[in-house]
């Protein structure tokens, strides 16, 4: 196969996205690779989950046929959430009963749409592209849109284009992180605050964001501040000034005994708008925080009451936390006249997912009102450094996100 020169392939690019919009017969579209347009169907690979608790392996994969309203991306980076590592080494038996072993993982994808399907029409090919793999969503439960593997099918509506100067290693740290801090604060049964705008007017209303140097964290506090409300947010001292940089207007050590008395009094004055809690025991102190501030008093779970890393009676042992702290929460909420809900880390069968991705985050990322964070670190390049890189996520980052380059 041929290799052009930067010059040529820009003129190929700009060839393939010509002809892919003067057609709607997507059967007939050509493919379109790094080196040469073809109409020959790429070869596809994947790193494959062949069976519960087992070690990644690549081996091939069938290239993806896009349905109404999808694109197929060449992905060029995907990044590693705790999930991965939770699902390799737990099993999906608690949360994702639904999945049948061979399977292909991953959420978080950054390429180039390689091929649209009917109803697309704001993507093309040839457009550089961050979107979230939903494999494990119930409701396609495919392989086919895994996020660990070269093409990948994504949702038009959850696929958001990226600006020329971005690196697609950066653009990958988003899709799961931006959409679990999506649902959590605009979601109706969730926090339901306004949609972020690049012009938003001020609300008058404080957002709590417990664990802001998560890559949830990291989104929440933008899209809540870009939706007109302030923040507050809790990290280790270090990250402070990557918090505030963000847009909090202020942070707090969680490591502090005092933590939950400093958010309080921070909160005079302040009408709540509801708390976003990530992190390990985060529930428990926005539950404190909410009980004595005035305004609304919901508060959006992105994180499960369970062990980070239990050693040994995995499933027991998370089972048993899950359903004691379920008990403590509910107990206090009730109390203190505070409702709860879980966020699941998904806008794809909501109109929150167009809200976010496709009216909000390109415009937002080409300006700079919205920043991809946290920085990626690279942990190999191909297919096979996959499972390295679950691997190191699994022992611990902090405001950094483990990122493969699939060059």
């Amino acid at each position: 196969m041929p290799i052009f020169s930067k010059t040529r392939n820009t003129s190929i690019l700009r060839f393939a996205t010509s002809l892919a919009l003067s057609t709607q017969n997507t059967e007939a579209q050509p493919y379109l690779t790094n080196q040469i347009l073809s109409t020959t169907m790429p070869t596809n690979s994947a790193a494959w989950m062949l069976g519960p608790k087992q070690e990644l392996q690549v081996k091939e994969a069938p290239y993806p046929k896009p349905g109404p309203g999808e694109i197929v991306v060449r992905n060029r980076a995907v990044a590693i959430n705790p999930i991965d590592w939770i699902l390799q080494s737990q099993g999906t038996a608690m949360a994702f009963g639904w999945i049948q072993y061979p399977f292909v993982f991953g959420n978080d994808v950054a390429g180039e749409v390689v091929q649209i399907g009917e109803q697309v029409t704001r993507l093309k090919v040839g457009d550089r592209v961050t979107g979230q793999a939903h494999s494990v969503d119930k409701l396609f439960n495919n392989s086919a849109y895994g996020g660990f593997q070269q093409y990948t099918i994504l949702l038009e509506r959850n696929t958001a284009t990226i600006p020329e100067t971005m690196s697609f290693e950066s653009a990958s740290v988003l899709p799961l992180a931006y959409a679990t801090a999506a649902a959590g604060l605009f979601e109706k049964d969730q926090l339901n605050l306004e949609y972020p705008q690049l012009d938003a007017k001020a609300t008058g209303k404080t957002v709590l964001v417990w664990g802001g140097s998560t890559s949830v964290g990291l989104s929440a506090i933008q899209l809540a501040l870009a939706a007109g409300y302030e923040v507050i947010s809790t990290s280790s001292p270090r990250n402070f000034d990557l918090l505030k940089s963000l847009g909090a207007s202020e942070v707090f050590d969680y490591n502090d005994p005092k933590v939950v008395a400093n958010v309080v009094m921070a909160m005079k004055g302040r009408t709540s708008a509801g708390a976003l809690a990530i992190g390990e025991g985060s529930m428990f102190r926005c539950l404190d925080v909410l009980g004595r501030c005035k305004g609304d008093k919901h508060m959006a779970m992105a994180t499960y009451p369970v062990p980070s890393h239990p050693k040994r009676f995995a499933l027991l042992h998370t089972i048993y936390c899950f359903v004691t702290s379920m008990i403590s929460i509910t107990v206090k909420s009730k109390l203190r006249g505070i409702t709860t809900s879980f966020v699941w880390g998904s806008v794809a069968h909501s109109p929150v997912g167009e809200a976010v991705y496709a009216r909000f985050l390109p415009d937002a990322l080409a300006n700079g009102k919205f920043r991809a964070a946290p920085e990626p670190v690279v942990a190999g390049e191909g297919l096979e450094a996959i499972q390295g890189a679950i691997d190191l996520q699994k022992k611990g980052v902090s405001a950094r996100k483990v990122v493969v380059s699939l060059k």
